[in-house]
């Protein structure tokens, strides 16, 4: 084999898919996020979460008819993931204000001040950050959420 073919062999099994192999240890970040709708205000923010992978907010909208907040177990069950979920508040998740905006349009688009931010794992290293509030009216979650890969 000519190290050119040899080269481009080496080539073609980087490029490969870590998951088609079916042996990676790495898992994809995959959790339901829309199975209602979602107000117009958050479908068209265009703002990113910095991170190691530095990802789009994307927007949130999920059928809730509890009574508050739901708790991790609950969150979980929403999501369709069995990720370890916490919850936190937005001064928690955000201490310096750099996502005002973003916990703004939350609050704008539920017509309510109370924020929560859920944070599901994913591994070690990844987690997905649902920015969200209640919208009783609509009996369902509204808000963002965006993926993060943090060492």
């Amino acid at each position: 084999m000519s190290s050119d073919e040899a080269y481009a062999a080496f080539l073609d099994k980087a490029n490969e898919t870590p998951l088609a192999g079916g042996n990676s240890s790495i898992q994809s970040v995959e959790t339901k996020a829309i199975d209602t709708s979602v107000p117009a205000s958050l479908q068209s923010i265009d703002k990113y979460y910095v991170s190691e992978a530095d990802e789009p907010f994307t927007p949130v909208g999920l059928k809730w008819n509890g009574k508050g907040f739901p708790s991790k177990d609950e969150f979980r069950d929403l999501i369709k993931h069995k990720a370890e979920v916490s919850i936190m508040n937005t001064d928690e998740w955000d201490p310096r204000g750099d996502y005002a905006y973003i916990v703004g349009a939350v609050q704008e688009a539920a017509g309510t001040r109370e924020v929560k931010v859920y944070r599901v794992r994913h591994g070690h290293t990844r987690a997905e950050y649902y920015i969200v509030s209640l919208d009783p009216e609509g009996s369902r979650i509204v808000g963002l959420k965006a993926k993060a890969v943090e060492s």
